[in-house]
């Protein structure tokens, strides 16, 4: 979703200035204030999740994130490096902020059956007013993804007819959201967005952005300061009522060096032109030896930021005279997903690997006009057995070059 440029109806007011940590915990209050909820990196149960915010102190002080193919962990930055004492040096974590845009169930509508006939309700709840804070680049693409997906962003080849398939629900929590991004000054093992073109600096679609910025230290509890940055008109109007200094050169030449620390850290890469890559290769031997390491557990599919699948479910309570349709999330991955009349159109794991990572790449695009790979890494990471996307289109790709 596109964001207004900010504007402010003083001149004199800055785009730009440089938070403390004191300024990083009157950002929250005053999201708060606005009547916000927050929602942010926190940890929980040893990985970082996306929960309620009060206050700065919920932040992941001084602790960086270990991942790789089928390893995640969580430590403290070396007391040697700028990482130990910053507030976003993690990476991403298992959950994405599809969870709170899509949630995992919804209630499609609600039956009751009053003895003369029934009645069919959707729900009229307004959607939660919620401010995510710490949204990466990729996750804001992720989010650009969805719009698509979901029918809030025009895109080529969609017809001015198809709007009225737009996702409501989603429509409206899209609307309803404050984007606070974090530019990345640190990537993990198993990032690639540098390679996809979506990180590690935020390209817009927010309304306030921040770089942290490890080698500037201003007095207050040892943290380092933040560059923030106005996307929109709502979040120019923010800004100028933080406490902070205008931001200078310096501040944004100290910005530029931490995203391109992130850039120089990248652990993966994809192919270029996977798409095309995939699309001609539909029946590589490759497909049969990740199929034999794939367990069908569908964690790539829960854990990715793009991924739609769903499924309906009907309830009746004991009477007979409430009924209930959910929807909630599903995977390509399970046999059932592709049942029709007469059997699983995908039966073998192969054709069900083969379904994710080509849709992902490359039918995505004839699809949506983009990508549906953001270049996360969350897939790799959580994958029990450590298959890696970026190693399958790599591997594809080298044996046509051998051809």
């Amino acid at each position: 979703m596109e964001r207004a440029a900010p504007t402010t109806g003083h001149a004199t007011v800055p785009d730009a200035i440089i938070l403390d940590r004191d300024g990083l915990d009157a950002l929250i209050a005053a999201l708060r204030g606005d009547g916000y909820a927050v929602i942010g990196p926190r940890v929980r149960d040893g990985a970082i999740v996306l929960d309620p915010v009060e206050t700065a102190d919920d932040l992941p002080w001084g602790l960086i994130d270990e991942q790789d193919g089928g390893r995640y962990r969580l430590m403290p930055g070396d007391a040697n490096t700028a990482f130990s004492h910053t507030a976003f040096s993690h990476t991403v974590g298992p959950q994405s902020w599809k969870r709170h845009l899509y949630p995992p169930r919804q209630t499609l509508w609600t039956g009751r059956r009053d003895g003369r006939g029934f009645t069919v309700e959707t729900p009229a709840d307004p959607a939660p007013r919620h401010a995510f804070l710490g949204v990466r680049a990729c996750d804001l693409a992720a989010m650009a993804v969805q719009d698509r997906v979901f029918g809030v962003a025009p895109h080529e080849g969609r017809s001015a007819g198809q709007e009225r398939f737009t996702d409501s629900g989603y429509a409206a929590r899209r609307a309803a959201a404050f984007i606070v991004a974090v530019n990345c000054g640190r990537a993990g093992g198993t990032c690639f967005c540098d390679s996809m073109g979506t990180g590690p600096k935020a390209a817009g679609g927010y309304d306030l952005a921040l770089t942290e910025l490890p080698g500037t230290e201003l007095p207050g509890r040892g943290a380092p300061a933040f560059l923030a940055e106005a996307g929109s008109a709502a979040g120019a109007a923010l800004l100028a009522r933080l406490p902070g200094r205008v931001a200078g050169p310096e501040d944004r030449a100290a910005a530029d060096a931490a995203v391109g620390n992130a850039c120089a850290g990248m652990g993966r890469a994809m192919v270029p032109d996977a798409g095309p890559l995939l699309a001609r290769n539909l029946e590589h031997p490759r497909w049969a030896e990740v199929a034999a390491r794939c367990l069908s557990c569908a964690n790539c599919t829960m854990v990715c930021p793009t991924c739609f699948c769903t499924t309906v479910e009907d309830t009746t309570d004991l009477s007979g005279d409430h009924v209930e349709r959910w929807r909630r999330w599903d995977s390509c991955f399970t046999v059932d997903f592709s049942y029709i009349h007469g059997g699983s159109l995908r039966q073998s794991g192969l054709s069900r690997y083969r379904q994710w990572m080509t849709h992902k790449l490359s039918s995505w695009w004839e699809q949506f006009g983009t990508s549906g790979c953001t270049g996360c890494g969350r897939c790799i990471t959580w994958c029990p057995v450590g298959i890696d996307i970026t190693e399958e289109a790599r591997a594809i790709h080298d044996s046509e070059g051998r051809g």
